[in-house]
């Protein structure tokens, strides 16, 4: 291994002591999966040296990724599995998929934004994830033809839950979204079982806008 790749493995080790672990994220696979993602090769090369940082970074068109805890805590509360097929609605960097990646059978992703989907789609053919399917559409209407998933997680802020998203759950499965106005919103986990559908409120967060039909117009 290189001097650089050995620095960026050093960065991303105290990423996950610093602010995943002390935080309270126990999940192995999920700390497993962080410890091995290469979060620098998701953020342009001006930012490389922030990307272990403890904060969200601009990757273009409005859009961010996400501070490494948020994409942590968004992971493990969706509870997967190695079998899991698991949908992403907002692939943006494509760093939050791959870490999903790392867990389960496979995820397929949704970017509305051409430049971003492409971009991602570049950086998943180089790291050889190919357990992600991609596609560019609108991400609030979801994937019905590769329905039922076993989870699904949304990284936009969401005025309501979409009622399509619930719909192409699984029994068993998990939906992970931010709710709330266009400023602040709250971490939101939906599980759906036999009896029906049950949510918990994980907490404040802020994320862009879920941009779509069932989501915030444009």
């Amino acid at each position: 291994m290189d001097k650089t790749a050995l620095k960026y493995e050093r960065m991303r080790k105290e990423m996950v002591e610093n602010q995943i672990i002390s935080r309270g994220i126990t999940d192995p696979k999920v700390i497993a999966a962080m410890l091995k993602v290469p979060r620098h090769l998701f953020v342009s090369d001006a930012l490389m040296d922030q990307a272990y940082g403890d904060f969200p970074l601009p990757i273009g068109e409005q859009q961010t990724i996400s501070q490494p805890y948020i994409v942590a805590e968004m992971t493990q509360a969706l509870n997967l599995n190695e079998e899991d097929r698991v949908l992403e609605i907002g692939t943006g960097s494509g760093y939050q998929a791959a870490v999903i990646a790392e867990i389960v059978y496979r995820v397929y992703t949704i970017e509305r934004i051409h430049s971003l989907y492409i971009r991602a789609r570049a950086i998943f053919d180089s790291l050889q994830y190919h357990n992600i399917v991609t596609r560019y559409s609108d991400g609030t209407l979801g994937w019905a033809a590769e329905s039922p998933f076993d989870a699904i997680i949304v990284t936009a802020g969401a005025p309501v839950i979409p009622d399509i998203l619930i719909s192409q759950l699984a029994k068993g499965g998990r939906l992970v979204i931010p709710v709330g106005n266009q400023n602040t919103q709250e971490l939101i986990r939906l599980y759906r079982d036999e009896k029906g559908i049950h949510q918990t409120n994980l907490g404040g967060c802020r994320f862009v806008k879920l941009i779509g039909e069932q989501g915030w117009k444009e």
